[in-house]
């Protein structure tokens, strides 16, 4: 059953009794019910949100990335009125980092997993037939749908399954890196990454790791891929009792 947090903003699906110890934060296009064999593994108090625009959650006023998340999900874990575990998958990552750089005394470990920290190399320049719609289409000499038509066999998977609202989210997520925020984490931090990841390979993890002014460890988990919550729920549940018992 889902509860509502932050005046409605924000949805979340409670397991077990007692204060709320863990908080999962799901990837882009996915929802809570992705960490539901995690927390009946893990057999304690936990929150799964559905991040705002997913699952039962509404979406965000404004567009924004993962630092305007983190800024709608701040108000949850105050809510729950203890420091907290968050673990962060994908997208959910992000906005973990950020609200553990940002807000320090309301998480007292992190679990990341498959989480894009770190934007090395530029943005790739589109395609020039691509940019030569979009140029006509700012003169308006080309019409919205026949743009769209571009953008739908350009654009990823995620890009071409968003529109609108989520569609602008996406596109500043995509372009965001988090270094500043990752030396200035200072909790415990546990990586867990698929070893067959190829959408956030393990070198980000490793990358990432060197930049935490926190202890870490990087458990790379073998024949799993991007969907950790998915393939190797266990590997999560391991790191959030290492945090707890650290």
């Amino acid at each position: 059953m889902l509860k509502a947090f932050a005046h409605g903003s924000v949805l979340g699906h409670p397991s077990g009794e007692g204060p709320v110890a863990v908080v999962w934060l799901h990837g882009w296009g996915r929802s809570g019910a992705d960490f539901a064999t995690a927390a009946a593994l893990l057999g304690q108090s936990s929150l799964a949100l559905d991040l705002p625009g997913f699952g039962g959650s509404p979406l965000p006023a404004t567009a924004g990335g993962a630092r305007l998340y983190a800024e709608l999900v701040t108000p949850v874990l105050r809510e729950l009125g203890q420091p907290v575990i968050l673990v962060g998958h994908s997208f959910g990552g992000r906005i973990a980092t950020v609200i553990a750089a940002e807000h320090p005394d309301l998480v007292r470990g992190l679990v990341l997993t498959g989480a894009p920290l770190l934007r090395r190399a530029p943005a790739a320049r589109p395609p020039l037939r691509y940019r030569v719609v979009r140029t006509l289409h700012r003169w308006h000499l080309l019409s919205d749908a026949a743009l769209e038509r571009r953008r739908q066999q350009h654009g990823s998977a995620d890009y071409r399954a968003a529109s609108g609202l989520l569609r602008d989210i996406l596109v500043t997520t995509v372009n965001e890196s988090y270094d500043d925020e990752l030396r200035r984490v200072t909790c415990p931090v546990r990586l867990v990454w698929g070893a067959d990841d190829h959408d956030v390979p393990v070198r980000v993890a490793e990358d990432a790791a060197k930049l935490l002014a926190g202890p870490s460890t990087l458990t790379v988990v073998a024949n799993v891929g991007h969907h950790t919550p998915l393939q190797a729920a266990g590997a999560l549940v391991e790191a959030v009792r290492s945090l707890e018992a650290s």
